[in-house]
């Protein structure tokens, strides 16, 4: 018989440690949640700079105030928000009951599911494993965490300043490759959370299925941004261009593309050109500007880009001077106007910084170019007119929305953050991260007083007295 690989065991020695303590302490209160909140929120502030230093280093550079801006500062905006509300959304929860039962009571109770599991991706490996972490631990769970092995510098330093932060029976960090990642999705979790690919959330979901593991899959797609006519069109290109650009678009959100009303492609180019060069003056020399994380996402964006021109697309450069760097798989960002729709960069999530223009004619075309596609994570709309506004957001579907923006729905706590359809399912952040990874129990407390009894066997004519009853109202 084949013996399991060394890490199986170990990965399920690690559970094993954390299912006994929380078997022990199936419901901690309040003290002790807010504790391990309070851990984690020194973890990061402790060693932030540290954090930002490692992920430079996995991605061969970004800067490290991009990675405190996006990463650092809304990991605490999220562990903040969940000391100030924990307490709160730990209370039970009063609910109605039917008058036929009345004076009974009822509630709902949320309660810890046990041990969570939690795969963070690559792209944002800080925020997008300590963001469901804290909804986690606010929740009173205990978590394991499996980082990715694209960014193992950073992967590394974080094991080891958890590992001083948490026992090993409250959070537990794992590394490792592939294999590994698939061995911690069967294991079997109260919850998985998992954020990446489409294609690596399939198998995830699969695995966690054995198990009848509930997940919740933040996944990606192809989010668009609609300019509506009218529009400026400098605003736009702005807020466009810094949503796509910012960690070089290797961003989940990042606008994956740009319907545009017909006869502005050209204006549209110089807007978003302008745009690029005031937040990168330096072009791809820039220290602002990210490098693709390593060789292999670097000649895939290559590949996309090279198909699209064999296509016949036409590719308008956004920087001046060098438009790539192998050595550094540095990779300058750039328009793609009249990419057929067969290839690629039109058909796959482009995650980097390739941006295709799609023209409509009319609102009614650019709805059904949308609603065409599999329903993204994001959607970005661009319009001054409030009754249009309402009507796309009842007749399209995304995962979120920002309008006249890109991104920021993401920095809400205040906001449920998850896709739907092919974008993922179920969500987090705040008070629905609390309730993701919480059961929800419903309760009802029995009266002396009830009536309840009129309704029992043997039926006769009392029980059609009573149905005749409840049918009238």
């Amino acid at each position: 018989m084949d013996r399991a690989p060394d890490f199986v065991a170990s990965l399920q020695h690690a559970h094993s440690l954390l299912r006994a303590a929380f078997d022990a302490a199936p419901y901690p209160d309040w003290a002790l949640r807010r504790d391990r909140l309070q851990r984690l929120q020194a973890l990061l502030r402790t060693h932030a700079a540290e954090f930002a230093e490692a992920i430079d280093a996995d991605f061969g550079g970004r800067p490290p105030p991009e990675t405190g801006l996006l990463e650092i500062v809304p990991s605490l905006e999220s562990i903040a928000d969940a000391l100030r509300h924990g307490k709160q959304w730990m209370r039970p929860r009063a609910a109605p009951v039917s008058r036929w039962f009345l004076p009974a009571r009822a509630h709902v109770l949320p309660q810890p599911l046990g041990v969570v599991g939690i795969i963070a991706p690559w792209n944002y490996p800080l925020v997008l494993a300590a963001a469901p972490l804290t909804a986690a631990l606010a929740a009173g769970n205990r978590a394991m965490v499996k980082l990715s092995e694209f960014t193992p510098t950073f992967s590394a330093v974080f094991a080891q300043r958890a590992a001083q932060a948490f026992a090993p029976d409250e959070v537990a960090v794992v590394q490792g490759d592939a294999d590994v990642g698939a061995a911690f999705s069967a294991l079997p979790f109260d919850h998985l959370l998992f954020t990446g690919s489409t294609g690596v959330g399939k198998r995830v979901m699969a695995a966690a299925a054995a198990n009848l593991t509930p997940v919740t899959l933040e996944l990606g797609g192809k989010s668009p941004a609609v300019v509506t006519p009218g529009y400026d069109l400098r605003h736009a290109a702005q807020r466009i261009v810094y949503g796509k650009l910012i960690n070089a678009g290797q961003t989940c959100i990042a606008p994956d593309y740009v319907l545009l009303p017909r006869g502005q492609e050209a204006a549209f180019v110089d807007a978003c050109r302008a745009a690029a060069q005031r937040l990168y003056p330096q072009g791809l020399r820039s220290p602002d500007y990210t490098s693709i994380i390593d060789h292999r996402q670097y000649s895939r964006l290559l590949s996309l880009l090279g198909e699209a021109r064999a296509g016949g697309a036409r590719v308008h450069a956004l920087f001046d001077g060098v438009q790539a760097d192998d050595l550094r798989h540095r990779l300058a960002p750039a328009l793609v106007g009249d990419a057929p729709s067969s290839v690629r960069l039109m058909t796959e999530e482009i995650f980097g910084p390739l941006l295709p223009v799609v023209s409509y004619d009319d609102m009614a075309q650019a709805l059904a170019i949308l609603r065409s596609q599999p329903r993204p994570l994001a959607l970005y709309w661009f319009d001054r007119n409030r009754r249009r506004v309402h009507d796309a957001l009842l007749h399209t579907h995304a995962g979120g929305v920002t309008i006249n923006d890109t991104l920021l729905h993401f920095a809400q706590e205040g906001l449920p953050f998850g896709g739907v359809g092919a974008s993922g399912m179920g969500s987090y952040h705040g008070r629905w991260g609390f309730d993701t990874f919480s059961k929800l129990k419903p309760v009802m407390l029995q009266s002396r007083l009830s009536g309840v009894g009129l309704a029992a066997p043997p039926y006769g004519q009392r029980t059609r007295w009573l149905m005749k009853l409840m049918g009238r109202l």
